[in-house]
């Protein structure tokens, strides 16, 4: 496949036929790199705790050492005693602290082949309620966070031809009431991972992202202390009863499903010899019905409203060609 196809093919990605790939099973016959190299380094955001050091786990124990960074000395300490894993202090909102961070793995001597960028916070309520301030923490964090560490450890990635990974969510697909800015910064996540797949492939350098549903996390509880610590989004709201309801969700998000085949897909990023670009993981069918219904759906909405419309058979004709390409 040359080059121009390849770019082609990235952009292509955006679209429902990327989401039908779906992840690849982690198979020992995958691995990209064999027992006499050397150890492969992978940075992961936000470590601490569950997707992010469910990955941690899971990545150290196959053979990779993993630079798990979180912001807390008590996490920080708990991820050092761990076998093939060095803590890094990093809060992905400031600079100096990412800066530290590559000067840190640049000294260890080991390169970075892989960056997981996994840490994010969650803001919920009524887009017509929460203050700009919130929506302006929720992007920061979850898509300039990713951004500056992108461009702090590319240099690295680009020189070992490695993997860059982010955590994205089916909230970048679905567009839920009163999480519209939490899936507005994972919608970001998904132009981001599109465009520099696309400008990493100059570099051999392949970009993924990982799309998971309802998985146990701390993400909840996060948001929830948030809510009433802040209280941006007050009692008094047109939305009584719907945040009665969200605040008693978000208690439930650490009881979910537990996250490996998350962290699975984290793997398979990292030691496949052809990753895929979407890793959509969910714990249930209902989760995986309604993104991939949802992606159909806005599909056939552009579709109905544009001067060249396609009828049924020509679209069906271009998903057949379009899964084809993703089978090359």
């Amino acid at each position: 496949m040359n080059s121009v196809t390849r770019v082609k093919l990235t952009v292509l990605l955006a679209s429902l036929i990327a989401v039908l790939a779906g992840p690849t099973p982690v198979s020992a016959a995958h691995h990209s790199h064999s027992e006499g190299q050397t150890q492969r380094a992978v940075l992961i955001t936000g470590a601490s705790s569950g997707l992010g050091l469910k990955m941690t786990q899971t990545l150290s124990k196959h053979g990779f050492f993993v630079y798990a960074t979180a912001r807390k000395k008590a996490d920080l300490d708990r991820l050092n005693a761990m076998e093939n894993v060095e803590a890094i202090k990093l809060d992905v909102l400031k600079q100096n602290e990412i800066d530290a961070a590559v000067k840190q793995v640049k000294e260890g001597g080991r390169g970075l082949y892989g960056l997981i960028n996994n840490a994010g916070v969650a803001i919920f309520g009524p887009m017509i309620e929460v203050p700009v301030a919130q929506l302006d923490y929720q992007l920061d964090v979850n898509v300039l966070g990713p951004y500056r560490v992108l461009q702090a450890f590319a240099p690295m990635i680009i020189e070992s031809k490695g993997r860059i990974a982010t955590t994205g969510s089916i909230a970048g697909t679905i567009g839920s009431p009163l999480y519209g800015q939490y899936a507005m910064s994972k919608h970001a996540i998904e132009a981001f991972t599109d465009s520099l797949a696309a400008e990493m492939q100059l570099f051999d350098v392949h970009v993924s992202v990982i799309e998971p549903g309802s998985y146990a996390s701390n993400i909840g509880n996060t948001a929830k202390n948030r809510i009433l610590k802040k209280g941006y989004w007050p009692e008094d709201t047109y939305y009584k009863e719907e945040r009665a309801g969200t605040l008693h969700l978000l208690g439930q998000v650490d009881k979910g499903a537990d996250p490996q085949p998350v962290a699975n897909a984290a793997l398979d990023i990292m030691q496949s010899e052809s990753p895929k670009a979407r890793y959509m993981v969910v714990p249930n069918e209902q989760q995986a019905q309604v993104t991939l219904r949802t992606q159909m759906r806005r599909l056939l909405q552009q579709n109905q409203t544009q001067q060249f419309k396609y009828d049924n058979e020509t679209l069906v004709k271009m998903l057949q060609e379009e899964m084809g390409k993703l089978a090359e």
